[in-house]
């Protein structure tokens, strides 16, 4: 670039220069912008769609003019690839542009404002000056086709750069991640039937009849073991008993079996006194031998 042709005591000169070799000198992956040779006051920037929006993946040109009063005053911002959401070759309207001085700080610079910028892209447009309202699919369309090539504009001066731009913002960028459209529920309907149709056997009916004994089959085998079983031996063929109902079996049985079940009780506790009283009395006779008591007994006797 050369400086010979500018007066270098120039705030603005003096601040644009500077901000050329910060940006070369600390380069950035989600953006790039350089100014003109004959024309430090007009810069061609691209920056790189927002990550997790219907932008990413996308490269998107565009112009800045700064101000002879710069950095004082903002500059002007245009875009010249088709993104969606702002007009191209239109300056559009921000909050860090020529549309709000009121807003601009003059601590800002070039790179604040390309930062700034891709943070505006996913937000509402609301209605602002050179603001368009896209869809996510078309904006995603657009920006599979920001990749392609570099917009074509101005003097081969710029386009030079613009193309030199591209191609290292392109080396940058990662793919664009494509759009997962689920189908619709007709399409759904209408796949599953399709697959219905064309399987030549359905497993799921496959194991339901085998499931399902034959009922044919079933019957034949049981009329086949009651003639032999008649046929062998009609003598010894089993007798079935009478069926008994439940409640019937309970009224009968139940009274016969609890009136010996009590008479069982008392004579086993009986039992139990008397042997109790036995023992205590055997224990008492030894007791008394044991200190003598029993032999004063037998002599009294």
């Amino acid at each position: 670039m050369a400086e010979d042709k500018y007066n270098l005591k120039n705030p603005a000169v003096k601040r644009i220069l500077q901000e050329v070799k910060e940006m070369q000198s600390n380069p950035s992956d989600d953006f790039m912008s350089l100014p003109l040779e004959e024309n430090i006051f007009e810069w061609q920037f691209a920056i790189r769609g927002p990550r997790d929006s219907e932008f990413e993946g996308g490269i998107y040109h565009g112009r800045i003019q700064l101000p002879a009063e710069y950095p004082f005053k903002p500059p002007s911002f245009m875009l010249l690839t088709p993104n969606g959401r702002f007009e191209t070759q239109t300056k559009i309207c921000l909050s860090i542009s020529n549309h709000h001085p009121e807003h601009w700080q003059p601590s800002w610079s070039v790179r604040t404002a390309l930062v700034a910028l891709i943070a505006f892209m996913p937000t509402s447009p609301n209605g602002a000056l050179g603001s368009l309202e896209y869809t996510k699919e078309e904006r995603h369309v657009l920006a599979i086709k920001s990749r392609d090539a570099a917009p074509r504009y101005g003097t081969p001066e710029r386009q030079k750069l613009i193309d030199e731009i591209h191609d290292y913002m392109l080396s940058k960028a990662p793919p664009v991640p494509q759009a997962t459209t689920s189908p619709a529920p007709e399409e759904q309907n209408s796949n599953r039937e399709d697959e219905v149709q064309e399987s030549p056997e359905n497993p799921s009916n496959e194991a339901t009849e085998e499931r399902r004994p034959n009922p044919s089959v079933a019957d034949t085998a049981t009329e086949e073991r009651r003639e032999l079983a008649l046929d062998a031996d009609p003598v010894q063929a089993p007798i079935e008993p009478p069926a008994v109902r439940p409640n019937e079996h309970r009224i009968l049985h139940t009274p016969q079996q609890s009136i010996p079940r009590q008479a069982d009780d008392r004579f086993f506790t009986w039992a139990a006194v008397g042997l109790t009283i036995a023992i205590l009395a055997l224990l008492i006779k030894k007791f008394m031998k044991a200190n003598g008591h029993g032999a004063v007994f037998m002599d009294e006797s």
